[in-house]
């Protein structure tokens, strides 16, 4: 879509607080009509950006898990890669994910819910990963809170150079401790789950 291209070339150059429905019309070289059929403001378009940004990343992370097979850490790793090359590749994605617009209500709104089915996503996947007979754990949420959260800020410091780390480098260590996280957040559920009583033995006669 003409407006969806032309706002996403403004995000990058301008950043969204200097957008407005003139700039990405003389962007897309479309008249007052074609934003109005679709948009009802400025807010709706950020939005439709973002997602359509999310969409895009989301066929990413499908075609990873399932190009990886069955073994976990082959699909974290898959994963973590397929989601690097994604932003690395048009750095304008990261922009739109995790930094600009942060002054946008309906933007951060967006933001907010779709991190909230990620996290929920992740605990899922993780609950996949449980030990059989162990029930869910609240610790389980916190976990993958803390994983895509800190996930996001790992991307956002190294797009912007604050972590001087290569992408394969990049990709390895966030494996490694990811894989690790999981590993601590079911030992913790482990540890919370109450004991399986023991049967009684039957005296001999």
């Amino acid at each position: 879509m003409l407006l969806l291209d032309a706002a996403l070339a403004l995000v990058d150059s301008e950043g969204w607080e200097a957008m407005t429905v003139r700039s990405v019309l003389e962007r897309a070289r479309l008249n007052p009509r074609y934003f109005y059929e679709s948009f009802a403001d400025l807010d709706q378009l950020a939005v439709a950006v973002y997602d359509r940004v999310v969409e895009e990343l989301g066929q990413v992370v499908w075609a990873a898990m399932a190009a990886a097979g069955d073994e976990p850490a082959q699909q974290v790793r898959a994963v973590v890669r397929g989601i690097v090359e994604f932003v690395d590749e048009d750095r304008r994605r990261g922009k739109i994910l995790y930094a600009e617009g942060l002054g946008n209500e309906a933007l951060n709104r967006r933001r907010l819910e779709t991190g909230r089915m990620v996290v929920a996503f992740v605990q899922d996947y993780s609950g996949e990963r449980r030990r059989s007979g162990q029930e869910p754990d609240e610790v389980g949420r916190v976990g993958a809170s803390i994983l895509v959260g800190g996930f996001s800020q790992l991307l956002v410091d190294w797009l912007a150079g604050r972590v001087p780390s290569t992408r394969e480098q990049l990709v390895d260590d966030a494996t490694v401790l990811f894989l690790a996280l999981g590993d601590a957040a079911a030992t913790v559920a482990a540890s919370r789950a109450p004991e399986l009583p023991r049967r009684r033995r039957s005296r001999p006669d």
